[in-house]
């Protein structure tokens, strides 16, 4: 959804409400779990973020809080969400006078503490109302081998719709500037912590 002015508080609740009541916009809900489906771009995306069980709780805390979106046009809705299973949020962004409103739904969580390795985080998929379709997944993950903490975003997606399959180009280059901006953000957010 595109507008020429921010979609009041109101508004954005409405369509929150509105798409958490339809069904995902891709088939293959669940994927960024395993093997990633044909026909859709990929992209992966790592940071380091510190060291140690420390600096994993305060990249868990980060994560919990969305700080992963804490980058400038573009706005969360809402951050007091709940990391959960269905819970459903809106992603707000703006570029050049125009706003779009995107919606997003969790599909599952990750919460894993295996011999040496610790993940914490979850996925979240195209709603309808989305530039495109397909899932993300945004996880921590402290490798006690080496005691590294690492920010991991893996995505597949595609243009949703013949207008934005036209414009594909800057629908990438608006991909990789969003996971650019959000490991940045994560290491911001987790260093942060530490003050």
């Amino acid at each position: 959804m595109f507008s020429r002015r921010r979609p009041s508080d109101a508004e954005i609740r409405a369509f929150i409400g509105a798409q958490a009541q339809l069904p995902f916009s891709y088939a293959e809900v669940g994927a960024t779990r395993g093997e990633l489906p044909a026909g859709y771009t990929v992209d992966h995306n790592r940071v380091a973020l510190g060291r140690g069980h420390a600096a994993f709780e305060r990249a868990v805390s980060a994560l919990r809080r969305w700080q992963m979106f804490a980058i400038a046009n573009v706005e969360l809705c809402w951050p007091d969400a709940p990391i959960a299973v269905r819970t459903t949020v809106a992603i707000l962004a703006s570029a050049a006078g125009l706003w779009s409103i995107n919606a997003c739904r969790i599909v599952y969580l990750v919460d894993e503490a295996g011999p040496g390795t610790r993940r914490y985080g979850f996925a979240y998929g195209t709603l309808p109302a989305h530039a495109v379709r397909g899932e993300e997944r945004f996880v921590v993950e402290w490798v006690s081998a080496t005691d590294e903490v690492t920010y991991d975003l893996l995505a597949f997606s595609r243009p949703a719709s013949r207008l934005l399959t036209w414009g594909r180009p800057l629908l990438r280059r608006a991909q990789r500037d969003f996971a650019r901006r959000s490991l940045a953000s994560m290491r911001r957010a987790t260093a942060a912590l530490t003050d």
